[in-house]
């Protein structure tokens, strides 16, 4: 694309789909539940574009019923792990030096892959797996990943536009290079929008991947490794390694190439990979880049001229949609005395009209939560 100026389109937000009855989208979202409820497949590792099986293996089941089984899956070793990061580090000669509207390119794929065939494959796996209403896997799933992959295109151009001022008589350009090793993305159950962010957007800047998703959420993660292949992700930049983080972690943090982690997930987890690599600053090639959120305590102020009724009904849903799995999910709110008692009468009033069940019945604004 030589002697051309790439214009990356302005991205807008993904329309939310309603799901509503007589929809032609209820329709085939139904179907699709229906077609993954038939089988159990078999999920390996993805590990330089290669699929691995290593006979140790785990199931992927229905939060709500967990007798039925969707899928079983292979688990990493450390024998794996170190296969994955030999491979990343062979991706990354070729991958690293892609020029980056090649790579933005492939991300837009996978915005449109997600738009077209994956949204009802990844919006049912979604609600079977992690046990999420159809809106709430819509809006994850679908409209957030969808919005990542196109607006983190269109940021990657604005980075790159970045350049600094040059004095007369000189040309100063900065350039973007990539990191040198491995990104280490570790995602939650919780979101299959973050699942599909973290290990995508250092690959975007031209950076390689391990990929180690939630135990609890393996199955719609599968799903988006066909995605990225499908989109033309070349074999080896985001390797997928499901598994147990005592065998996975070590590995991947000991490893001298370890150039950056991107995770969500607890405090615990993430305060410990933090110290590690603190204390093994000494053995990496560079200083590994930290990314990492752990949740927090969301919370609600209210005005003494708040609209009752909307009030009520934003603290109904910020506590209980995803069942308040979620770090955004209300644990706490400030009313002022002059509104409470109406308001609390309103809030308990809907919080005993919720319905409770299975994620087939899209009446049910409540499911159920991920494990014990």
């Amino acid at each position: 694309m030589q002697n051309s100026k790439v214009q990356v389109p302005l991205p807008i937000n993904d329309p939310i789909r309603s799901y509503a009855p007589g929809t032609p989208e209820r329709s085939t979202l139904k179907e699709k539940i229906i077609e993954l409820k038939s089988k159990i497949i078999e999920i390996p590792l993805v590990i330089g574009g290669k699929e691995i099986r290593t006979g140790k293996t785990a199931q992927c089941v229905m939060p709500h019923n967990h007798k039925h089984v969707l899928a079983t899956y292979h688990l990493a070793g450390e024998k794996e792990v170190q296969l994955a990061i030999d491979s990343a580090m062979v991706a990354w000669k070729t991958w690293s030096t892609m020029p980056w509207e090649s790579r933005v390119a492939i991300l837009k794929k996978m915005a449109s892959l997600l738009q077209g065939p994956y949204r009802d494959i990844l919006n049912a796996a979604a609600m079977l797996n992690v046990s999420k209403n159809a809106f709430q896997a819509e809006i994850d799933a679908a409209c957030e990943l969808i919005d990542f992959y196109n607006f983190n295109a269109y940021y990657a151009q604005e980075i790159y536009e970045q350049q600094p001022i040059s004095p007369d008589g000189l040309w100063n350009i900065s350039e973007h290079r990539p990191l040198e090793g491995f990104v280490f993305a570790v995602t939650p159950f919780n979101f299959v929008s973050i699942a599909g962010n973290l290990p995508t957007a250092p690959a975007l800047m031209g950076n390689v991947v391990l990929w180690k998703p939630s135990s609890s959420a393996v199955y719609p993660t599968y799903f988006l490794m066909k995605l990225f292949k499908e989109a033309g992700l070349p074999d080896g930049v985001i390797n997928f390694i499901p598994g147990p983080g005592s065998k996975v972690g070590p590995v991947v943090m000991n490893n001298e190439n370890l150039a950056g982690v991107h995770f969500t997930g607890s405090t615990a987890v993430f305060q410990n990979m933090w110290k590690t690599v603190g204390n093994n600053i000494h053995n990496y090639k560079s200083y590994p880049r930290i990314v990492g959120e752990t949740g927090g305590k969301d919370f609600c102020i209210a005005h003494k001229s708040a609209d009752v009724d909307a009030l009520a009904t934003a603290m109904i849903r910020g506590a209980f949609e995803y069942q308040g799995q979620k770090c955004s999910a209300l644990s706490r709110a400030y009313i002022p005395s002059t509104i409470w008692d109406e308001v609390r009468e309103k809030y308990v009033k809907q919080v005993e009209s919720i319905k409770m069940g299975d994620i087939e019945d899209f009446g049910n604004f409540v499911n159920a939560v991920i494990d014990q």
